[in-house]
């Protein structure tokens, strides 16, 4: 009589468990069908991709994992086919920090500590005073990171840019770059915008010259023909001339994208805005300015993460990325022959940093479309 009771209660629970299976089921085929074989072109690309990747991606797993070499510390213990991952341990450090003094390398990591501190309540979706922390991260931020790295102050050693290198270059060339030129651009953009001629002018000249130069012209400049131009006796560091060159070059391309959201904002928007008596600054500031920015989120996404990739451009100048400390390493004697080994991890390194900025734009998109729509169902 128990079992009997039990098989019944159990009845029920095993009825809705295949249930849910099936309905699992019949969403995955519904996916595939509308996503990878909806029409013939579909199914012959999605069997195409299949056969590529049936062909690549063993003889590459094998390459990296199945026949790599992890451990040694020379070249002589990579063994095989496999690639020699040792080479990367080995020189790990210098592709990180560059030739950055090792025994003030803590400094690297606690301005990065900093970063994360300050940009937290920023990219926080609940955070009340938002702008507070963005002004801080901005303006704050950058000098206390700036003392810390440089040094010279408070008994820590003076550490000279040409030491500067490796991943914590890139991340402090983009930095500086994105902060920079977001203002600007703003500015740019109303400038662009405004009923004075000579303001329009300007920014209208401003806009195209720097957007109709190649970026590798603009480092040339900055590195080698900008100090022709400055008077005897006065020279300016070469990082930061490479930084206020990505500065106004990037500004062009941000003022153009923040145009198109300031014209995405219907005018009505200002009309209701005046007839409440806000000043056209506050207008501007708390009306148009954040729709305007809620548009062109994946435009600005999209340029940081393209200034990113870009900052591999300054090794024509002579300063070290990551890239640059790769090529320095690959040149060392006892490592000779392992460039496909260097560039797969600097393009793993750059594609995972990259992509999580894809991912963080597209929830922000997410969010703000939520919100949005939110806001609209209100209304209605």
């Amino acid at each position: 009589m128990t079992e009997a009771v039990a098989s019944a209660m159990r009845a029920p629970n095993n009825l809705s468990g295949g249930v849910d299976s099936a309905g699992r089921m019949s969403r995955a085929r519904a996916w595939l069908q509308r996503n990878l074989f909806g029409s013939v072109g579909n199914t012959v690309l999605t069997l195409v991709v299949v056969a590529g990747l049936v062909l690549l991606l063993p003889p590459l797993f094998r390459w990296s994992v199945t026949d790599a070499t992890l451990w040694g510390v020379s070249k002589s213990a990579c063994v095989g086919d496999g690639a020699c991952w040792a080479f990367i341990r080995m020189r790990l450090p210098i592709f990180i920090f560059g030739l950055f003094p090792p025994d003030q390398r803590w400094r690297v990591v606690a301005a990065f500590v900093l970063l994360v501190g300050f940009a937290i309540p920023v990219l926080r979706e609940r955070t009340r005073h938002r702008w507070i922390y963005l002004v801080a991260l901005i303006t704050v931020f950058p000098v206390l990171a700036g003392l810390l790295l440089v040094g010279g102050v408070a008994d820590l050693p003076f550490v000279d840019t040409n030491l500067w290198g490796g991943l914590m270059l890139d991340v402090t060339i983009s930095f500086v770059a994105v902060a920079g030129s977001l203002p600007l651009g703003i500015l740019l953009a109303y400038g662009r915008r405004s009923q004075l001629v000579v303001v329009r002018t300007l920014s209208v000249c401003f806009i195209e010259l720097w957007r109709g130069v190649p970026l590798l012209t603009v480092l040339f400049m900055a590195a080698v023909m900008l100090p022709l131009f400055l008077p005897h006796g006065i020279t300016v560091d070469r990082l930061i001339r490479a930084m206020v060159a990505l500065v106004l070059f990037n500004a062009a391309y941000m003022a153009e994208i923040i145009r198109g959201g300031l014209q995405g904002v219907e005018e009505e928007q200002e009309e209701a805005a005046a007839s409440l008596g806000l000043s056209w600054l506050k207008t501007q500031g708390f009306v148009v300015l954040p729709q305007a920015m809620r548009i062109v989120v994946p435009g600005i996404i999209n340029t940081v993460v393209d200034l990113f990739k870009d900052t591999t451009l300054v090794t024509i100048v002579g300063l070290s990325d990551l890239l640059g400390m790769v090529e320095q390493a690959l040149k060392d004697p006892a490592w000779l022959g392992l460039a496909k080994e260097g560039y797969a991890f600097s393009a793993l390194v750059f594609f995972v940093c990259c992509f999580a900025m894809s991912a963080y734009g597209r929830s922000v998109e997410r969010r703000l479309h939520r919100g949005h729509a939110t806001v609209g169902v209100r209304q209605r």
